[in-house]
């Protein structure tokens, strides 16, 4: 008889599902690791599309900065070119708005 049509040895089911389980477990426990040595510190950093912009985000304990870029305007929430400073309780807040850029940044005490 053909290898292929033999039937599998006992056990050999029960082993294939034993080494997948030990592979999505080391998977999931490696997902869980930060990213970055400074995770644990409150700090983190995540860049993704938004549509036809690019979003930056930095956060750190004391405020957080963002960064959103679109190519020649297109998909701005936003219009025309600004600046503002003002305060939030105790963080300072600035934002500056261009044609194709925008930019958020909050200070805590």
């Amino acid at each position: 008889m053909s290898r292929s049509l033999e039937a599998a040895p006992p056990g050999a089911g029960a082993m294939r599902a034993a080494s997948l389980l030990g592979v999505v477990l080391v998977s999931g426990v490696v997902g869980l690791l930060p990213a970055r040595g400074d995770a644990g510190r409150g700090e983190s950093q995540e860049e993704y599309r938004d549509g036809p912009c690019w979003v930056k985000r930095e956060t750190k304990p004391d405020g957080f900065k963002e960064e959103i870029k679109c190519p020649k305007g297109v998909g701005a929430r936003w219009r025309g070119e600004w600046k503002q400073e003002y305060r939030d309780g105790a963080c300072r807040v600035k934002i500056e708005a261009k044609r194709d850029e925008y930019q958020k940044e909050v200070k805590c005490e």
